[in-house]
């Protein structure tokens, strides 16, 4: 499993309590790190399957229209649906994955405890607050659309509510994968100070 590695940190030169410990600890960062990146990649799946279907409905709307003059605006607006959804639920696995982008130029230049340092600041200062902030504010929105059963103000038109519950969870769960980050960079950080610590005493 990819992330046992977590679990050996800082076990070199400890007493036995606190090697328990930071066993125990390792553990549950794993436990939590694992689970959050399976829930993050069956929502990259989803969003494969998302796009998949937005591909399909756009093909079969296409066909309909040309075809038989048959067409609706609930065709059109499923699209975007499932493509904002879409879009939403693959951010969360692709940061899992570590497929965002980044300045590579000027990252390849950085030692790797300066880049594991960036990302730190990164995901705690920006991203984290920015994924509360997000679900917190677009929370309500969902409700109301909700409770009112909003509809699309076009003729043929969708329920509302499904597409504004894209927004929190979607944000939710890019923020469950930044805290997995944080935890993970923690550790890696962890990781390089007896290297660092043994270089100075040689």
């Amino acid at each position: 499993m990819i992330y046992k590695n977590l679990r050996g940190v800082m076990q070199k030169q400890s007493p036995p309590s606190l090697l328990t410990n930071q066993a125990q600890m390792n553990k549950s960062i794993s436990s939590y790190v694992g689970a959050v990146a399976t829930l993050n990649r069956w929502s990259g799946y989803l969003a494969r399957a998302m796009i998949l279907a937005a591909i399909v409905i756009c093909f079969g709307n296409a066909v309909s229209r040309k075809a038989f003059d048959l067409s609706s605006n609930a065709y059109l607006e499923i699209q975007w649906y499932l493509f904002g959804g879409a879009f939403l639920f693959a951010a969360a696995d692709t940061l899992r994955a570590n497929a965002h982008v980044r300045i590579d130029v000027l990252a390849g230049k950085l030692s790797l405890k300066h880049r594991l340092t960036i990302d730190l600041i990164g995901f705690t200062v920006f991203l984290l607050p920015f994924c509360i902030l997000m679900t917190y504010f677009s929370w309500p929105m969902f409700t109301d659309s909700f409770y009112r059963h909003e509809l699309s103000a076009d003729a043929g038109g969708l329920l509302r509510w499904p597409v504004k519950l894209c927004i929190p969870v979607g944000f939710f769960l890019l923020g469950l994968q930044a805290t997995a980050e944080i935890l993970k960079t923690v550790v890696q950080l962890k990781q390089l100070e007896p290297c660092n610590s043994g270089a100075r005493h040689d």
